[in-house]
This record gives C-alpha cells, sequence and structure tokens, in this order.
C-alpha cells in the first residue's frame, strides 16, 4: 500500500465501514515494519480503545512493541483550549472587564464549533510537536463530514486570521497615529495571532506534502458509502488534498456459499466494478468479510496482510 510509505497518514470513511479497524491495523503494519507509531482517534465515538481491549485517553500511551495510541477528549481539549484563550488575553483586557470576558468564554465552550476548534488546535499540536517522536502517525477520524470539515479548517482558518491580523494591524496603525505620537503600539493578541498563522501555515504544508501525508478512505461494496465516498475525494481534492489510497472492506469471500449470498456476490460485482470505474486513479486495496469480529491482535496482522499488495488488489480469500 503505497500509504504506508507517508509519515503522516489521515483514515476517514462513512460510519460502520470498518474505518477504525483499518487505521487500528495500519498502524499495526507500520509498527510491525519498524516504524515508532502513533495512532490517533479524533473520532468522539472512540473505538481504538475497544479495539485494544484497554481503556485510552488523552495521554499517548504504549499498546503494543513500537505502537502507541492516543483518544482525544473533545471536552478536555476544549476546556484546555478556552483556558489558553484566556491566558492570551491577561495583560490585554482592562481588570474591570476580565470577569465579564471569562464569562463569556466560559459560556462559549457549549457553544456550536467549539469542540471543532479544540479539536483542530490539537491536531495542529500533534502534527507540529510529536512528528520528531514518531516515524509514523495515523488518524482514524470522525465520520466522512467531519473529516472533511477537519482537513479544510488549515486553509480556512489561515484565510480567517489574515483578515483579522489586517483589521489589527490598521486599528494599531490609528490608534498610533491618534494617541501615541506615531509611535508604535505593543499588541499581544496581534502577537498571537501572527504565531497561530504561522502554525496553521506549517500544518497546511504537511497536509499538503504528497511525500508526507497520505489519505485513505475505508468505505464497502454497497451504494451509499460509494457515493459519500465520490464526494469526499472531490471535496478534498478542491483544498489540494488528494486521496491516492482506498480500501474496500469486508467484500464476501469466495468460499462463502448458498443462494442468498450468491445472490448478494451477484450485487457485490456491481458495485466492485462501479467503484474500479470511478476510482481510476486510486489504489484500491480489497479486504474480505472475517467469519469473526477483529478482536484480537492476531486479527488485525490478519486484516492488515491485505495492505502489502500494490495496485488493485483481486484477492478476497480469508
Amino acid at each position: 500500500m503505497e500509504a504506508l510509505e507517508k509519515e503522516i497518514i489521515f483514515v476517514g470513511g462513512k460510519g460502520g465501514v470498518g474505518k477504525s479497524t483499518s487505521a487500528a491495523a495500519i498502524a499495526m503494519r507500520c509498527a510491525a515494519e519498524g516504524h515508532r507509531t502513533l495512532l490517533v482517534s479524533t473520532d468522539p465515538a472512540h473505538n481504538i480503545g475497544d479495539i485494544f481491549g484497554r481503556k485510552l485517553g488523552g495521554r499517548i500511551t504504549e499498546v503494543a512493541d513500537g505502537l502507541h495510541a492516543l483518544e482525544i477528549d473533545p471536552e478536555q481539549e476544549t476546556e484546555a483550549y478556552i483556558q489558553t484563550v484566556k491566558d492570551n488575553l491577561k495583560g490585554s483586557v482592562h481588570a474591570g472587564m476580565a470577569a465579564e470576558v471569562n464569562r463569556q468564554l466560559d459560556t462559549a465552550k457549549a457553544s456550536p464549533g467549539a469542540d471543532e476548534a479544540a479539536l483542530f488546535d490539537k491536531l495542529v499540536t500533534i502534527l507540529l510537536e510529536e512528528r520528531d517522536k514518531f516515524g509514523r502517525i495515523v488518524f482514524d477520524t470522525a465520520p466522512t463530514g467531519h473529516t472533511i470539515r477537519l482537513l479544510s479548517l488549515p486553509e480556512l482558518m489561515g484565510v480567517w486570521i489574515s483578515g483579522l491580523l489586517e483589521k489589527r494591524k490598521k486599528t494599531n496603525e490609528n490608534y498610533s497615529a491618534l494617541l501615541n505620537d506615531g509611535e508604535p503600539v505593543e499588541d499581544p493578541i496581534y502577537d498571537v495571532l501572527r504565531e497561530r498563522q504561522s502554525r496553521f501555515s506549517r500544518v497546511r504544508e504537511i497536509l499538503l506534502d504528497n511525500r508526507k501525508t497520505g489519505f485513505i478512505f475505508v468505505l464497502n461494496p454497497e451504494r451509499l458509502p460509494i457515493l459519500e465516498t465520490e464526494k469526499a475525494v472531490g471535496l478534498l481534492g478542491k483544498y489540494g488534498l488528494k486521496v491516492k489510497t482506498l480500501i474496500v472492506n469486508k467484500v464476501l469471500p469466495d468460499e462463502a456459499d448458498g443462494e442468498f449470498l450468491r445472490e448478494r456476490r451477484r450485487i457485490e460485482q456491481q458495485y466492485l466494478s462501479q467503484i474500479d470505474g470511478i476510482f481510476k486513479k486510486q489504489e484500491v486495496i480489497r479486504v474480505p468479510l472475517f467469519p469473526r469480529d477483529i478482536a484480537t491482535f492476531e486479527d488485525l496482522e490478519a486484516f492488515s496482510k491485505y495492505f502489502k499488495a500494490g495496485g488493485r488488489n483481486e484477492s478476497v480469500r480469508v
């Protein structure tokens, strides 16, 4: 699988297609190949801890030789994010207004987008501060719509902060001209915005670097996952993020028999042909439907063996 050669791997897809299992198997494969690997879940409905049979949280935890995992807690990250904003405002807000500003910020914790902003901030931190410690970082993302939003934020936030900086600069210039005899004014908020702009820009460069970052979408050979994946690949492409690998999960194995399964396989073949027709530019890896849940390290290892194949893997034997 081409994506296994990347330092950073994002795994996305519709809910219920086996995205978390695929991400865990990819991370295990990376670790088995000698790369110190970090598996990060950004999905609020965390499954990584369940897959590895242990409780995970907001701290990086070793779950196997060379493999570490982290489940990002949106509530915890929102608290930390709001506290960071409060710290950045200290000394910039009049003492008489500080209590009201803090009250407004505490109220903002429950506002739409607060979790998303905090999650994005954590993503930025991981990409900028953990890359030197790990040879591979694998992200198990939330269902498709959230993934697109998360991955498009570096560009959107970069444009937004550029606008804020321009307004802040103009305000400071006017203030200096009117009240400060033309001398520049110290503006810690401007400095904070500049720092955030720099971080977002660096993350955007990482995401757009095809040599370092790979994007994988997981789907099942069914109508809705195909349609959703097609839309997602197109939308991410508009932001310069190229999905080059697809994992088609839960393909009926050749040995599955019975009238019901024969009919199901006939329909499935039509969807597999549709996938090959729509996603001609992508590497397509087929993984069979296993006879049992993927619940042990041995199961994950068996699952991950299908990622060795390059190109369009036609084998679906278990």
